[in-house]
């Protein structure tokens, strides 16, 4: 038996890869699929079953085009609805996969259709748990996601807590956990940056799984402290429910080079979106005018998902030169399918056919020291548990992901100041605010990282609720 994770840093993903005895058994497949064939191809080995712990709202995942690819069935847990064939398993259905077992066990609270699998070894023995999103490492999924008229949020977290003490609480300590997730995903609010566990040492570290703890206080520690979702979360469960498009088809489509002057002509004749994806140093010194910056040396994928608010919106790409197929590639895990093509050159064939170029000015923390001396304004774009953590003195904490929910915040005419933690998110900020019209935002290079080495007065403000 074989148990591989495939984790994806961009995305704090987890897929999973089983193999037994010439079968294998995806987990939670990313949208591009040909990995998984080539591993099962150099095991000589068949995959028989795709099985998804839900319908995914951060990604797109590779369910369909792994199925039609390969002829292996997908799995799906209790109440599950699809618009494609797919097993719609029942509570302790037992699968087959060489000489081991997985057992549904379904799992509602993140969503009403989530399981987990647990994995029997050739012995019968539990070996592996599968959790999905409903046990994290550090944390459980989040209840919010799958509200309907007559379910209710606090309803989702009830049903979670009978999950976790009737399904997995009795399952031996020495039994693995495979998280769907770790540090960084939306789909949880303390999640670790471990990526595999054990039930036993969850018991032990996990707020949400404590033996003394009641449904009420489940309930109110779970949903408490919550952002809103991602604008993007519910298109993607659609397109998991409903199908897509071919990852294949989707870089056929893409995946063009064009010219500066096509490049040009597309951006004047239609309202596609130019997204430049190259380093936050590079952007800064030079860019297309109206570009927005989102570098896929972060977490690319999600702040795209976070920040472009339809899926369907046509994108023009600047990127480091090779890079461009892998972006497109990143840009589809998160259904964002309707790219038109890259300049080709990148940004430097646009600076060589001399045409006009903007640039974003930033600072030194130390520059900006005197200016806060002078009374200029800064804006804090972390999160609000970072900010609460520590911030500076009288500053306002304008968070990425609800940048739209504050522009009447930042000055018309007036300089100021955007500071992240380390410089990638405030470039992110700037362009966005620089694109509306602000061309009066100014960077702060190093973010809180550099500001902190500085005499600048910061101030903290632990709030529990936001630091779970």
């Amino acid at each position: 038996m074989t148990i591989e994770q495939i984790y994806t840093g961009c995305l704090a993903q987890g897929a999973y890869y089983i193999e037994s005895n010439g079968e294998v058994a995806i987990i939670d497949p990313l949208r591009e699929v040909q990995d998984y064939i080539d591993k099962a191809a150099k095991d000589k080995a068949t995959i028989k079953y795709i099985f998804e712990t839900h319908f995914h709202a951060d990604f797109v995942s590779g369910h369909v085009t792994l199925a039609e690819k390969t002829g292996a069935k997908i799995v799906f847990g209790p109440t599950a609805k699809t618009d494609f064939d797919a097993i719609i398993a029942e509570d302790n259905q037992v699968f087959k996969v060489g000489d081991i077992t997985i057992t549904v066990l379904h799992t509602p609270g993140h969503t009403l259709e989530s399981s987990c699998y647990l994995l029997k070894d050739k012995n019968g023995k539990n070996h592996a748990l599968f959790s999905g999103d409903t046990l994290f490492l550090g944390d459980v999924g989040r209840p919010d996601l799958a509200q309907k008229s007559d379910v209710t949020e606090k309803d989702l977290a009830g049903f979670l807590y009978d999950s976790l003490r009737n399904k997995i609480m009795p399952l031996a300590d020495d039994v693995i956990v495979y998280p769907a997730h770790g540090a960084g995903s939306a789909c949880g609010k303390n999640l670790s940056k471990e990526t595999v566990g054990t039930i036993g040492n969850q018991k032990k570290t996990n707020y949400a799984l404590r033996a003394d703890m009641s449904k009420e206080e489940f309930i109110k520690e779970v949903t408490d402290g919550l952002l809103p979702p991602p604008a993007y979360f519910p298109l993607n469960v659609q397109l998991n429910k409903q199908g897509y498009k071919s990852i294949d088809d989707v870089l056929k489509n893409s995946a063009k080079p064009l010219s500066v002057k096509d490049f040009e002509h597309i951006a004047n004749s239609t309202n596609a979106l130019i997204l430049d994806v190259r380093h936050q140093e590079d952007f800064i010194q030079g860019f297309i005018p109206q570009s927005i910056f989102i570098g896929i040396n972060g977490g690319f994928a999600p702040w795209v998902g976070a920040l472009i608010k339809d899926i369907a919106q046509p994108i023009l790409l600047v990127a480091p030169i090779g890079k461009e197929e892998d972006t497109i590639t990143r840009l589809s895990r998160v259904g964002f399918d309707n790219v038109l093509g890259y300049l080709e050159g990148s940004f430097n064939a646009w600076k060589n056919a001399e045409k006009e170029i903007d640039v974003l000015q930033s600072v030194s923390a130390l520059a900006l020291e005197e200016k806060i001396k002078e009374n200029d304004l800064v804006f804090d774009v972390r999160k609000p548990g970072e900010y609460s953590s520590e911030h500076i003195e009288n500053v306002t904490n304008t968070p990425l992901d609800f940048l739209n929910n504050h522009i009447t915040a930042f000055p018309q005419k007036a300089p100021f100041y955007v500071h992240c933690a380390g410089g990638y998110r405030s470039v992110i900020a700037a362009s966005i605010l620089k694109a509306r019209g602000f061309h009066n935002v100014i960077d702060v290079a190093g973010g809180y990282a550099a500001i902190k080495k500085t005499a600048i007065k910061t101030t903290a403000f632990v709030c529990p609720s936001t630091l779970k």
